[in-house]
Order: C-alpha cells, then sequence, then structure tokens
C-alpha cells in the first residue's frame, strides 16, 4: 500500500508498450513495432524530455522549490512541463510560435501555463521564440537570482541522456535484444540522438534511420554536408535547420527525407487500419519505418515512435479545406 500512495504522477511517465503495426508489418515482412508514447500522462513523447531536464536541474541545483520553468516550445515539451511542473510544484512560462495548432495552446493554458506566442520565424532571427523564452529567464534571474530555469530543450543535454536511460533502454528489454532498426524524426534531437546511443551500446549492428520531414535541413545535411532546407510540411514539432547540441554525434545510418504526400496518408490509415489516432509527426516516423524495413528486408524488427494524439490537430488533420490548400486530402471514410 506505500508504494501505491506514494506514486506520483511523474512515476507514470515512460514504460509505454510497443505496439505492433499489423497491417505494415504484414506487408513488409518485419516487425514494425511502434513505442506508444501518447499513452504518457501529458500525452506525448516530450514528457520525458520534459522530466529529465527538471530531474536534472534539481539535481543541480538550478531549480529551487516554487522556481518558475521557462520554455521555448513548438508545443507537446510545453505541456510536458506543465504537467511535470505542476505535479512537482513548479508554474511554467511557454512561448511559442503563433503558427502552432490552436489545440496544443488551448491545452497548455487548460494546465496553467502562462502562454505568450510570438510570430515563427528562423532561427537566426532574435525574435525566434527559443531566443525570447531564454531572455524572459534571464529578466526573471535578473530581478531575482535563481527564481527561473531555461529548460532549453533543444541544447541542454539532459534530454537524450533520459531517452537513453529510459527510452532506449525499454525499445532493447521489449524486444528481447532483437531489435534491428529504430526510427524517427528529430525535432530536438533528443530522441534519436538517445535512444541510438543505447541501443548502439548494446549492439553496434542496430541501424539507426531519420525519417527527415520537408523543410528541415538535416536530410541534405546528413547526405550532403549542406544544412539546406527545402519546402515545407504541415508536421509540428519535427524538422530544423541546425544541428542541436542533442543531436551533435548522433550515428545515423540511414537517412531519409519524407514528403507530407506519404506520411499524412499514413495517419489516416493508422486510424483506419490499426485504430491510431497519431499526429503527423507520427506519420513520418512511421513512413520512416516503412522504408527502413523494405531497405533492411523481411525478417527484421524496426521500431519507431508513436509521438502524440491526432486530436492536437483537428483543424489541421481533419479539415478539408486546409489539406486541399497544401495539396493533401482527406479520406472520403472520415465524414468530416
Amino acid at each position: 500500500m506505500n508504494e501505491l500512495t506514494n506514486m506520483r504522477l511523474t512515476d507514470r511517465i515512460g514504460h509505454t508498450p510497443l505496439i505492433r503495426l499489423n497491417h505494415l508489418s504484414d506487408a513488409t515482412g518485419c516487425e514494425i513495432l511502434g513505442k506508444a508514447e501518447f499513452m504518457n500522462p501529458g500525452g506525448s513523447v516530450k514528457d520525458r524530455a520534459a522530466l529529465g531536464i527538471v530531474r536534472d536541474a534539481e539535481a543541480k541545483g538550478l531549480l529551487r522549490p516554487g522556481g518558475t520553468i521557462v520554455e521555448g516550445t513548438a508545443g507537446n515539451t510545453g505541456i510536458g512541463l506543465a504537467v511535470v511542473g505542476n505535479s512537482l510544484g513548479y508554474p511554467t512560462i511557454i512561448v511559442m510560435p503563433d503558427n502552432q495548432s490552436q489545440d496544443k495552446v488551448d491545452t497548455l493554458r487548460a494546465y496553467g501555463a502562462d502562454v505568450r506566442l510570438v510570430p515563427a520565424c528562423p532561427f537566426a532571427n532574435p525574435g525566434h521564440f527559443v531566443h525570447q523564452s531564454r531572455r524572459i529567464a534571464e529578466e526573471l534571474n535578473e530581478k531575482d537570482p535563481g527564481s527561473a530555469l531555461w529548460a532549453n530543450q533543444f541544447d541542454n543535454v539532459a534530454n537524450r541522456e533520459f531517452h537513453e536511460a529510459t527510452t532506449g533502454q525499454e525499445i532493447w528489454e521489449q524486444t528481447g535484444g532483437k531489435v534491428h532498426g529504430f526510427i524517427c524524426a528529430v525535432g530536438t534531437g533528443g530522441t534519436l540522438a538517445g535512444i541510438s546511443r543505447a541501443l548502439k551500446a548494446h549492439n553496434e549492428k542496430v541501424a539507426i534511420g531519420i525519417a527527415d520531414p520537408a523543410g528541415s535541413a538535416l536530410y541534405n545535411y546528413l547526405t550532403t554536408g549542406e544544412l539546406r532546407a527545402e519546402g515545407g510540411s504541415i508536421s509540428e514539432g519535427i524538422g530544423t535547420s541546425r544541428i542541436t547540441a542533442n543531436f551533435a554525434d548522433t550515428c545515423v545510418d540511414i537517412p531519409y527525407q519524407i514528403p507530407d504526400s506519404e506520411s499524412i496518408p499514413l495517419v489516416y490509415d493508422l486510424i483506419r487500419q490499426e485504430g491510431l489516432c497519431c499526429g503527423g509527426s507520427t506519420g513520418v516516423n512511421v513512413a520512416g519505418a516503412v522504408r527502413m524495413a523494405r531497405e533492411l528486408g523481411p525478417g527484421h524488427i524496426i521500431t519507431t515512435i508513436f509521438c502524440d494524439s491526432g486530436l492536437r490537430y483537428r483543424e489541421r488533420l481533419f479539415n478539408r479545406a486546409f489539406l486541399a490548400s497544401k495539396g493533401l486530402e482527406l479520406p472520403n471514410w472520415l465524414t468530416l
């Protein structure tokens, strides 16, 4: 009984199941398995980064009791930080670009976060949401030293270290050490970097892939050495135009560039064929897993990340007019 009464919400972050994609596994002859990160308390894989960053800051004395957590995020890390912060007694200030889904903004505000929307702009612009969040934390600390933590999810390697210690180890154990490949998209780089380090430490032959959406520069960087972005994607929270501290030195064996025309139909297929309603980033990940399965050939175990719920993107993923404006279609069986 004591173990139950002492259990915190934060203890429920992680330990998510691997779910087999039956249709795609049968079609490729591989076992395609997704880590169900949407089952975390905050509803996404970013709960792990949030908890890892907060626990690291506590251990280093960077976050005092009642201190404020400040972060620049496309949404899910902010939600994770709000969940973790509320559970542990830290208020949150979240700076977001104004082109993200209203569903995520509303969720953050429902958790009581102080949400500050700013115009979307390139990282080189001082008005970028990451830079603005850093300045807010600095201003708070100038007024009251030690009162604020800038989470800095992109370059705070506590992010990837937590994934290495938890997500990667879980995948290894859940597959009985038989995993042949792991692939996902990159935002901060923490998920891919941490998991790849964990899996490669067990078996250096595990293939690591990146599923890079259009509009991100990593595919070109990994194939040509040039950070060059082309096109765009409706998926949120993934893709980057720089090499973050979390992603630096990460071993990527197989890079793919995934267009929306390939990933978004898979989002609807997951609903229809598997009963999984996930967001656009999951569609990119699954597209990458299918490509990796076909490249490695039948008989392999391929793992990826089911990042979050598709219900966080209702105004995009289930909006016929919006999709049509991007050259995409909503399936006829969806009567919306």
